[in-house]
């Protein structure tokens, strides 16, 4: 039977090897890059940059389990800040539900920074409401949206009336609103400081766009970037665990850090959703081990 308590249950010393191998190859990876002259303003400038910035994850990657597993499992992947999906606190769930849902993970010692993805393609000011009253009463700064050209001015009213912040969320060339940031951008440059970007790795290079120019045109509207890796980076379906494919982690970071992006970078592991605990390790301790040698 594969199920979370086979991953719980797991030889802690497997754990420990399992990480500390990734570790290593991550601060390999960003060794390499910051030592290469032609990184993006030179080594020297390079390492003067340090990440302020938190790793998270996005409580899909756990959508095959309960929300009391998935909080077992984001403890033992020691990650402390959680952007929850509706799998695992409903819209339909009332204030009181939210309330007790949340002390859940605050007694596990995890922060809930945000929720979603949260469809708003609906021009109805009455649904609209209940998504940011959802949030409201779940403890969301702000929530991931995939909305439309034509919503975008209902959601930034209830942005400056509830104080919740919205990262839209692209979704890759399949997706005929949003494709990357760089389609987002244009609508919302005169919005709200608070009407942002999720900026999702893997969906945008597959729009053809160098990921280190979609990061800094992005700039200060960046609130959440979603992490993930690709055996091409211009394939979807072909994503893998974090540092086995194309995606140039260590220079995204270096990136990020540079730019003084101090929010969150969360895993979406979209694969392997019957076992996701391996894969979700392995990727965490090569990100680790990247920003362990960029604190150098």
């Amino acid at each position: 039977m594969i199920g979370p308590e086979r991953h719980l249950e797991r030889d802690p010393m497997e754990s420990t090897k399992w990480n500390r191998r990734n570790f290593l190859g991550g601060a390999t990876a960003a060794a390499a890059l910051l030592a290469a002259p032609s990184a993006a303003s030179g080594a020297q400038a390079s390492r003067g940059a340090k990440p302020q910035f938190e790793l998270s994850v996005a409580s899909y990657s756990l959508r095959k389990f309960d929300r009391a597993t998935s909080i077992k499992m984001i403890q033992q992947l020691g990650v402390k800040k959680v952007c929850v999906k509706s799998f695992h606190m409903p819209y339909e769930a009332s204030p009181t539900e939210l309330a007790a849902m949340r002390k859940e993970y605050e007694a596990a010692g995890l922060s809930i920074i945000g929720g979603g993805t949260v469809t708003m393609q609906k021009e109805d000011p009455a649904e609209m409401k209940a998504y940011f009253e959802y949030a409201k009463h779940a403890g969301m700064g702000f929530m991931v949206i995939a909305p439309t050209v034509k919503t975008l001015p209902m959601i930034e009213k209830f942005v400056k009336e509830y104080n919740i912040a919205v990262a839209i969320h692209n979704h890759g060339t399949e997706d005929k609103h949003f494709p990357g940031p760089q389609d987002v951008l244009p609508h919302i440059k005169n919005m709200d400081p608070r009407m942002g970007l999720c900026v999702d790795l893997g969906h945008t290079t597959r729009t053809g766009i160098d990921i280190i120019e979609a990061l800094e045109m992005s700039g200060s509207r960046i609130l959440d970037v979603h992490m993930k890796d690709l055996k091409d980076l211009m394939v979807k379906g072909s994503d893998i665990e974090v540092g086995r494919g194309a995606m140039p982690v260590a220079k995204i970071f270096q990136t990020l850090a540079k730019m003084g992006y101090k929010r969150y970078v969360g895993l979406e592991y979209e694969i392997k959703a019957d076992e996701p605990y391996p894969g979700m390790n392995e990727s965490y301790a090569y990100q680790r081990g990247v920003l362990a040698a960029m604190n150098l």
